[in-house]
């Protein structure tokens, strides 16, 4: 499925502006190419999405359903502005935001450590919770966490991008046939399913933000940021790429709104309908899994665990790579900014790192085609990030999460998609960007609208935190 031809195809100078047309004509936006919007697809759907979906289907119904539209909707904007910044001005993500000033680079880098130890954490107990409902006698959860932590780690360190993204491929097909396996399964009353496209609040305390809480949790968090490494890393690196890489980008997000829109399916008619409570966060699915086998047999249920297993290893090994190609971006443009200043010549000024080619001035730039090429899996500081997310995470696992570090993640973690949401308005409709690929009415309204959902949801979260007990 995956096209791996794509780096022989990019060759040229791009990053200065003076590629020649075979590497700039316009592709054709042809399935054969379809990989990234797989890969963030997969990546961005993680346990903690389909339990917050289901939760919704079991307390208000269909009545949501319009809400993880929008918010599929709404990811597609923020997930195309990063591919297009990445193929119209040769750059990446991380050196646009580095232009815009200082402070971006302060908040990366202590968000992806802080968050990184953390989410390291979550994400090998998720994925080791379907491992030991599978396999319960084999041994403890926290050894079976380690495991697919170790595992996660080997196979991106080993692994270039093209055998990530077919392994992805794979796991996203378990995750489409086991959940959409169960919204059949249950039976949907397709009558209400479609009455739930209207835009309705239940009518309970906190509707609002209910609502507006699962509109921003469907498949969204650093990952969308990563979109654009990934589309470089496929060797998608010039605007000739921009049909491809939207196709690309609808393919994900529709993916992604049918496996939330299957497990709302199963809240709805499997718990809403008996008044079923479940738990948030991954134990609720290992619940889930305990009501599919009474209701339908082992067999279900193991089938779902596979699925389970598939959600929550997939976002794993998605954030593995991702962040860590992320990271060794960031440290590379901080190398090359020192390099830059030793020599006399500076950093790119704000505002004036493109011309309308998408050419970049100055020593400190990072471009696409530096992906592309491989060069940054290879690289010490993505392998680097790679074992902090692996080993450091380990001593939570066994010891559990420190209180003040839990409040700083939550809140960073909420800050960073207001961040990414308004930088990304800041820079498509800047001389940053070629003006043939500057946003348009609807591209500022999407972002706009998903940069103010996000200050709601930021505000909501750091006002949730218990500060009284931080000090």
């Amino acid at each position: 499925m995956a096209d791996t031809s794509g780096n022989a195809d990019t060759t040229g100078s791009t990053a200065t502006g003076e590629t020649g047309k075979a590497a700039s004509a316009p592709r054709k936006s042809s399935w054969k190419y379809i990989g990234p919007g797989i890969v963030v697809a997969a990546t961005g759907v993680g346990a903690g999405d389909l339990v917050a979906t289901l939760i919704a289907g079991s307390n208000f119904g269909y009545t949501l359903l319009w809400a993880a539209v929008i918010g599929c909707l709404v990811k597609i904007s923020l997930a195309e502005a990063a591919g297009r910044w990445h193929l119209s001005t040769g750059r990446t993500l991380f050196d646009g935001w580095a232009s815009l000033g200082r402070w971006t680079s302060w908040f990366f880098v202590v968000y992806v450590v802080i968050w990184g130890f953390v989410y390291g954490a979550a994400a090998m107990s998720s994925s080791g919770l379907p491992l030991q409902a599978l396999f319960p006698d084999v041994m403890d959860l926290e050894w079976w966490a380690v495991l697919t932590g170790l595992v996660g780690l080997v196979f991106v360190w080993f692994n270039k991008y093209e055998v990530f993204e077919k392994v992805m491929t794979v796991l996203v097909g378990v995750m489409f046939v086991v959940t959409v396996y169960l919204a059949i399964r249950v039976t949907p009353n397709l009558g209400d399913a479609f009455a739930g496209l209207l835009p309705v609040l239940p009518d309970e305390k906190d509707s609002i933000l209910n609502t507006l809480g699962l509109i921003g949790g469907v498949g969204g968090t650093i990952t969308l940021a990563a979109y654009g490494y990934w589309v470089n890393a496929k060797g998608w690196t010039n605007t000739g790429w921009m049909k491809v890489m939207r196709l690309d980008n609808r393919v994900a997000y529709i993916t992604t709104g049918i496996f939330v829109i299957s497990m709302l399916f199963v809240g709805a008619e499997l718990l809403h309908s008996s008044n079923v409570a479940i738990a948030s966060g991954d134990k609720g699915l290992i619940q889930l899994g305990d009501i599919l086998e009474d209701e339908y047999g082992t067999a279900t249920a193991k089938f779902f665990l596979i699925g389970f297993f598939a959600t929550s290893f997939t976002s794993l090994i998605g954030v593995w790579h991702g962040v860590s190609l992320m990271f060794a971006d960031f440290v590379e443009r901080y190398r090359k900014d020192r390099a830059g200043r030793a020599t006399g010549e500076g950093e790119t000024p704000a505002g004036k790192a493109t011309s309308g080619k998408g050419e970049t001035s100055g020593e400190g730039t990072t471009s696409g085609e530096e992906v592309a090429s491989g060069a940054r899996e290879r690289s010490w500081p993505f392998r680097a990030y790679l074992l902090w997310l692996t080993f450091p995470p380990i001593v939570l696992l066994f010891q559990g999460e420190p209180f003040r570090l839990i409040i700083l993640y939550g809140v960073l973690g909420a800050a960073f998609l207001p961040f990414l949401a308004l930088t990304l308005v800041w820079l498509l409709n800047s001389s940053r960007t070629p003006t043939e690929w500057r946003n348009g009415i609807l591209s500022n309204s999407m972002l706009t609208i998903a940069g103010l959902l996000f200050i709601v949801l930021c505000v909501k979260q750091i006002w949730d935190q218990p500060w009284s007990e931080f000090f």
